[in-house]
C-alpha cells in the first residue's frame, strides 16, 4: 500500500522558530511623530517578552518547553499526500498538504495563541483581549488561555458573529467571552455605530476595540493579543513549515510550488517562510499567497504606511493596504477580510520573492467541494482559496507535462462553516470584485502618511 500520511514523533517536533527578520530588510513601524516606534512604546499593549520577539534579529528562537507541552496535544501535524485529488485532476503533480485542522479549535491559529498566552502568563498578565474575523482566532486564543488560566475577551466582526454562531459557543466552552463588533463597550465601537448602525464590521474595527479594552484597564493586568500580521505571530507559525520540511525530507521530496491562503498572513507565513529562507539562499521554488478578489490587499492595493486598525490606535505599519477605514464585502471567508497585510509578507511581495494571487468566492467554494469529494475533509472557506490555487497549479503542471511537487497549507476545517456551504449549494453565494473607484476612495485615508522606502534584501 502506498503511503497516505507522513508523520513525525513528538521528539521530532521543531524546538526553535524561524525568524525571517534575520534575512530581509524592513521599514520600521512609525509613531504619531513620524519617527520609528521604540519597543517600550508598545508596552501598554504587549508584554515585553513578546515585544522582544517582535524586534529580534536572531534567526532562530527557542520554543519554551511549557509551550511545546501544549502544542504536543496535536503536533506534529500530519503531512498528507492528496492522491485522490491528483487522480481527479489527472495531473502529473504530486500534491501534499499540511493538515492544521487537527488542533482542538480546528485551525492553525493555536500555533501562536499558545505561546502568546504563555508569554503573557509568565509576565504576570491575567486577561487578554483580541479581535476575530471568522472566529478561528478567537476560538484559538480562548483555548490557549484556558491552558494557562488567563481570562479572554474576544471582539468578533459582526457579520461573522451572525454567520457563525457556533464559533461563539466554542469560545465560551473554553471560558472566553465573545461580543459582536462594533459594540457599545468601547469608544471606537460607539463611534462606528453612530455613523453606520448597520455596518457588518471589520477586523480593523474589532482590533481598535480590543486594543482600547486592553489599554484602558487601570489594573495593568490586561494586554492585547493579535492573531496575525505582526512578526512574532509569523514567527510562531513557522513550526508548520519546519515540520513540513522534515516530513518531505523523510520521503525524498522538496516542493516546486508552495501555496497558502492569505488574510493577515499568518498561516501563509507559517508554511512558506522556512521555504522563503531556502529561496533567498538559491532554491528554485514558486511561492504563492492566495487572497480573495473581494479583498485584494496584495494583488491590487499599494505598499504604504497605514494603521492596522480603524481607530488608528496602532503605529503606522509598512504594508500593502486598502485603507484602515475599508470595510470588506461580507464574504464567508471572514479570516481573509482584512484591509492590510503582514509587513513581512508585504516586503517579500515587493521584492518578487513571492507572487500574490487571488481567487473569487465561487471558485474557492468549487475547489473546496472538489477537495471534500476527493480527500474527504471539508475545508474552511479561507482554506478554499488556497485550494483554488492548488488546482490551478496542478492543471498547469498537466499542461506542461511536468511532475511538480505542490505543497499547501490546509489551514483549517469547515465544520463550523456549513451555513456558507448551504448557501453555495443553493446558489445564494456571489462573487465580489472591488471596482477601481471603490479602491481609490478607500485609499484616500493614507494619502498624507509617510511613504515607505524601497528596500532590497538580496
Amino acid at each position: 500500500m502506498e503511503f497516505k500520511k507522513v508523520l513525525l514523533t513528538e521528539d521530532e517536533m521543531p524546538r526553535q522558530w524561524y525568524n525571517i527578520l534575520a534575512d530581509i530588510k524592513m521599514n520600521p513601524p512609525l509613531g504619531p511623530d513620524g519617527q520609528p516606534v521604540k519597543p517600550e512604546a508598545l508596552a501598554p499593549v504587549f508584554p515585553m517578552n513578546l515585544i522582544e520577539q517582535e524586534v529580534s534579529p536572531d534567526r532562530w528562537i527557542d520554543i519554551p518547553e511549557e509551550v511545546l507541552k501544549v502544542l504536543s496535544i496535536w503536533r506534529p501535524s500530519p503531512l498528507v499526500r492528496a492522491r485522490a485529488l491528483e487522480k481527479f485532476l489527472d495531473t502529473p503533480a504530486r500534491i501534499y498538504f499540511k493538515n492544521e485542522g487537527v488542533s482542538p479549535p480546528g485551525s492553525h491559529k493555536p500555533n501562536t495563541a499558545v505561546p502568546q498566552a504563555y508569554y503573557n502568563k509568565v509576565f504576570g498578565i491575567e486577561k487578554l483581549t483580541t479581535e476575530t474575523g471568522a472566529g478561528q482566532w478567537g476560538s484559538a486564543l480562548s483555548f490557549a488561555c484556558s491552558q494557562f488560566g488567563i481570562e479572554c475577551k474576544v471582539f468578533m466582526v459582526r457579520v461573522s458573529f451572525d454567520q457563525k454562531p457556533y464559533r461563539k459557543s466554542m469560545m465560551e466552552a473554553w471560558g472566553g467571552k465573545c461580543v459582536a463588533s462594533p459594540s457599545r463597550e468601547t469608544n471606537a465601537g460607539r463611534n462606528v455605530l453612530e455613523n453606520d448602525p448597520d455596518t457588518p464590521g471589520s477586523l480593523g474595527i474589532a482590533i481598535s476595540e480590543a486594543i482600547e479594552a486592553a489599554v484602558s484597564d487601570e489594573s495593568g493586568k490586561t494586554r492585547y493579543s493579535l492573531g496575525s500580521v505582526l512578526n512574532h505571530v509569523m514567527l510562531h507559525q513557522t513550526i508548520i513549515g519546519l515540520e513540513a520540511k522534515k516530513q518531505l525530507e523523510k520521503i525524498g521530496e522538496y516542493p516546486d510550488v508552495v501555496i497558502a491562503c492569505a488574510g493577515g498572513g499568518s498561516n501563509f507565513a507559517g508554511l512558506a517562510f522556512p521555504f522563503v529562507h531556502d529561496k533567498i539562499n538559491g532554491k528554485n521554488i514558486d511561492i504563492y499567497p492566495y487572497e480573495p478578489t473581494a479583498c485584494p490587499t496584495l494583488t491590487k492595493a499599494p505598499f504604504v504606511y497605514d494603521h492596522g486598525d480603524t481607530a488608528r490606535y496602532t503605529p503606522l505599519l509598512p504594508m500593502h493596504s486598502l485603507g484602515h477605514a475599508f470595510v470588506p464585502p461580507p464574504i464567508h471567508a471572514g479570516g481573509l477580510r482584512y484591509h492590510g497585510m503582514s509587513p513581512t509578507v508585504s516586503q517579500l511581495v515587493n521584492e518578487g520573492i513571492i507572487e500574490a494571487k487571488s481567487a473569487t468566492q465561487l471558485d474557492a467554494y468549487k475547489a473546496g467541494v472538489i477537495f471534500a469529494r476527493t480527500e474527504g475533509f471539508i475545508p474552511a472557506p479561507e482554506t478554499n482559496h488556497a485550494l483554488a490555487g492548488v488546482i490551478d497549479a496542478a492543471k498547469k503542471a498537466k499542461e506542461e507535462a511536468k511532475e511538480k511537487v505542490i505543497l499547501f497549507n490546509w489551514s483549517g476545517h469547515g465544520l463550523i462553516d456549513l451555513t456558507a456551504y448551504d448557501k453555495y449549494f443553493s446558489g445564494e453565494l456571489h462573487n465580489f470584485v472591488l471596482t477601481d473607484a471603490e479602491m481609490s476612495e478607500s485609499e484616500k485615508v493614507f494619502e498624507n502618511f509617510p511613504k515607505p522606502q524601497t528596500l532590497k534584501s538580496r
